[in-house]
């Protein structure tokens, strides 16, 4: 059985020579933890883990960011669902709309109001991101939010009313003042950080100069293939654009 415990601090693991793996059923026995609470994910069964907890070794706690490289994409796209699940089931115990205690259903992943008949299902939101190419060029910049010093592509929230595309054109619009067209789906991404879908697209642009909005943006530049700043770590969708757009280079398509 594979076993997510998720702690307020990240994901448990149990520390071997060489590396980590998944607690067990002993682990889930040792820590005092209620496995019948325990949520089913598709990967394995989640539980959390409070804060108060102590761990002994070799059990630690590992950012969820960390787990790509100790799980690898699968691992951390389990451990992603895990996490969202549980944050899903701590965030609906009340309903939003009367404050009544909700009751899970039994059939699938919802929480109903037993008094007003509110149903609250697991939150997903839709980001855009999106890698604009100007010639042999790509456009790549620093958010003022990223936990990282490196250069990405930009991505925002779609809004109510907005289609996927007219978000990416506003996103980039906003940001860093520019216009652009041809805008292509290129593929998606659970991102657990907290419950995102990003949903990956190309553009080209279109018109005008860069003009940053310094509360998101602290910098962003036009960058060849052969000149690239830091970019993200693999376990994102926006490294994948990247590493497309470096491929499409490298064989001169």
């Amino acid at each position: 059985m594979r076993w997510y415990l998720v702690h307020p601090k990240g994901l448990v693991v149990r520390r071997e020579a060489g590396g980590a793996v998944l607690p067990g059923d002993a682990d889930v026995a040792l820590l005092g933890l209620d496995a019948s609470k325990a949520e089913e994910t598709g990967g394995g069964r989640a539980l959390a883990v409070p804060d108060d907890v102590v761990l002994p070794e070799p059990l630690a706690v590992v950012g969820l960011r960390e787990g790509f490289a100790l799980l690898g994409e699968s691992g951390f796209l389990e451990a992603g669902a895990a996490t969202q699940v549980l944050e899903w089931v701590a965030t609906h115990r009340y309903c939003g709309r009367c404050a009544t205690p909700t009751e899970r259903l039994p059939d699938e992943r919802c929480m109903r109001c037993p008094k007003c008949g509110l149903l609250a299902y697991p939150r997903i939101a839709p980001a855009v991101i999106v890698l604009v190419r100007r010639g042999a060029e790509a456009l790549l910049a620093r958010g003022a939010r990223f936990p990282l010093p490196f250069f990405s592509t930009l991505a925002g929230f779609v809004e109510i009313g907005e289609t996927l595309e007219q978000t990416v054109a506003r996103e980039i619009r906003e940001e860093v003042g520019i216009e652009v067209a041809d805008i292509r789906y290129f593929g998606s991404q659970p991102w657990p950080f907290p419950h995102s879908l990003m949903v990956g697209f190309t553009a080209r642009w279109a018109g005008g100069d860069i003009r940053c909005d310094e509360k998101e943006i602290l910098e962003a530049q036009w960058f060849r293939a052969d000149a690239l700043p830091p970019i993200p770590p693999r376990l994102s969708i926006a490294r994948r654009l990247i590493d497309a757009w470096l491929d499409e280079i490298r064989s001169g398509t």
